[in-house]
C-alpha cells in the first residue's frame, strides 16, 4: 500500500494543475454549506444578544419588526412617531425606567440617535476620546462612525436635510463633536448620538435667532407691542449652537407632544414587566409594547428557513459537482488507457492497478478535507470580525 501511495503521490504532484482544480472544487463543495451554517449561527447570536439586552420597547402600532430593527440596530424603517407623553406615561407608572430614542435624521449617511444620558448607562457605553454630551449641539460618535467620517473631538458634523428640494424645510444643524465612544462591537458603533433636545432642534421644533430686543431693522422687525415682537423671514436663525448664542435657543409648544421614535423600557422586575405589558393590550391603545427578543427570534426562524432552502440548493449543486468530478475521473481513465495497459505488461494485477487509482483519489480527497477543515476553523475563529465588517 505504501508503494501505491508513493506512486499516486508522484502522479498527482506531476499533474499539479489537474490536481489543484479537483481539490479546489471538492473543497468549495464541502466548505460553502458549513460556512453558511457558521455565519448564520453567529449572526443569530449577535442579533439575539442585542435584543435580549433590551427588555421592552414602546412604539407606534404597526410592524413590530420594523420598530425593533429601527430602535435596536439604527436601520431607518417607516415607523410612525409617538410623543414624549408615552415616555412620561411609563415613568409615572413607577414600574420602570424609560429612555427615549429619536432616529428620524441622518448625518452623512449615519443615523442621528437622539436620546438621553441614561442610554449610555443602559448600553454600558463609555467615552474613549473627548467628553460626553454636556450641552445643546453636542454629539458623540460611535467608533466606526468616527473612523468612516474621519472625525474626532473638536470637529463639526452637519446634519443632512430630509428633502433637498423643500426650501421651506428645516436647516441642517452644525453639531460639535464632543467625543468618540469606545468600540462596543454593536450597532452603537455606527451611530451619531445627540441629546434628545438637539434632535428636536434639527426637526425644527426649537431654534435660536437674533435677540429681537436688539433688532432695529424695520425690514426684519415688523411689529413691537410691549414684550411681544413680530419678525419676518429675514430674522437671522442660527444653524450652529455656540456659547454666545445658546441662550437664544428655545422651543415652541408642549414638550409632551414632541415626537420620538420609541421608548426603551427597563422594568424593575418581572412583575412590573407583566403589568406594563398588560396596560398596552386594550383595543383602542394607539401604541404597542413588545419584547424585542421574541420579535428577533421570529426573524431568525425565517432566516433558518431560507438557510434550509440554500442547503437544499447546495445538496443539489454538490450532487451535480460530484457527478462532474466522476465524469472527469472516468474520462481521465479513458485517456490513461495506454498507461494502464503498460502497468499490466509490467506485471501489475488488476487489484494493484485499482489500488493505484484509488490512492490517487484518496490523496485528493484527504487534501480537500484538510483544506475544508482549515477553512471552517478559520471562519469559526474570525466569524465575529467577518460579520462586523460585512453586516454590522
Amino acid at each position: 500500500m505504501k508503494d501505491s501511495l508513493y506512486i499516486a503521490w508522484r502522479y498527482v504532484a506531476y499533474h499539479r494543475v489537474k490536481t489543484a482544480i479537483l481539490i479546489t472544487a471538492i473543497t468549495f463543495m464541502l466548505f460553502l454549506p458549513l460556512a453558511l451554517r457558521t455565519l448564520v449561527a453567529a449572526c443569530e447570536r449577535q442579533l439575539m444578544a442585542r435584543a435580549a439586552s433590551t427588555p421592552l420597547i414602546v412604539g407606534a402600532k404597526g410592524s413590530s419588526l420594523d420598530l425593533a430593527i429601527d430602535t435596536l440596530y439604527f436601520e431607518p424603517k417607516p415607523v410612525d412617531p409617538i410623543t414624549m407623553a408615552e415616555l412620561q406615561r411609563v415613568e409615572r407608572s413607577g414600574m420602570a425606567r424609560a429612555v427615549p430614542i429619536f432616529t428620524r435624521f441622518q448625518a452623512r449617511g449615519r443615523v442621528i440617535a437622539g436620546t438621553t444620558l441614561d442610554y449610555f448607562e443602559f448600553r454600558n457605553l463609555v467615552i474613549d476620546n473627548g467628553r460626553q454630551i454636556t450641552r445643546l449641539g453636542d454629539c458623540v460618535l460611535g467608533a466606526t462612525a468616527a473612523e468612516r467620517l474621519d472625525l474626532g473631538p473638536g470637529d463639526h458634523l452637519l446634519s443632512s436635510p430630509e428633502d433637498l428640494f423643500n426650501l421651506a424645510g428645516t436647516f441642517p444643524l452644525k453639531m460639535h463633536v464632543a467625543g468618540v465612544l469606545a468600540r462596543s462591537h454593536t450597532p452603537d458603533d455606527h451611530a451619531v448620538f445627540v441629546d434628545i433636545k438637539t434632535a428636536w432642534i434639527i426637526a425644527g421644533l426649537g431654534h435660536g435667532h437674533q435677540d429681537l430686543q436688539t433688532v432695529d431693522d424695520p425690514d426684519v422687525l415688523l411689529r413691537r407691542d410691549g414684550r411681544d415682537y413680530t419678525a419676518n423671514a429675514k430674522l437671522l436663525h442660527y444653524n450652529e449652537i455656540t456659547e454666545e448664542n445658546i441662550d437664544s435657543f428655545h422651543f415652541h409648544g408642549d414638550v409632551s407632544e414632541f415626537p420620538i421614535t420609541a421608548v426603551l423600557v427597563i422594568p424593575r422586575d418581572k412583575k412590573s414587566e407583566d403589568l406594563l405589558r398588560g396596560r398596552y393590550q386594550s383595543i383602542g391603545e394607539p401604541c404597542q409594547i413588545l419584547r424585542p427578543a421574541h420579535v428577533i427570534r421570529d426573524l431568525t426562524a425565517t432566516v433558518f428557513k431560507v438557510e434550509g432552502m440554500l442547503n437544499s440548493a447546495f445538496v443539489l449543486t454538490g450532487g451535480a459537482a460530484t457527478m462532474l468530478i466522476g465524469l472527469v475521473v472516468m474520462l481521465s481513465l479513458r485517456l490513461r488507457h495506454r498507461e494502464v495497459q503498460t502497468m499490466f505488461k509490467l506485471g501489475c494485477s488488476r487489484w494493484k492497478t485499482a489500488e493505484l487509482l484509488i490512492s490517487e483519489l484518496l490523496i485528493i480527497a484527504t487534501a480537500s478535507l484538510l483544506l475544508t477543515g482549515l477553512a471552517v476553523t478559520l471562519t469559526t475563529m474570525y466569524v465575529d470580525q467577518i460579520l462586523r465588517r460585512v453586516i454590522l
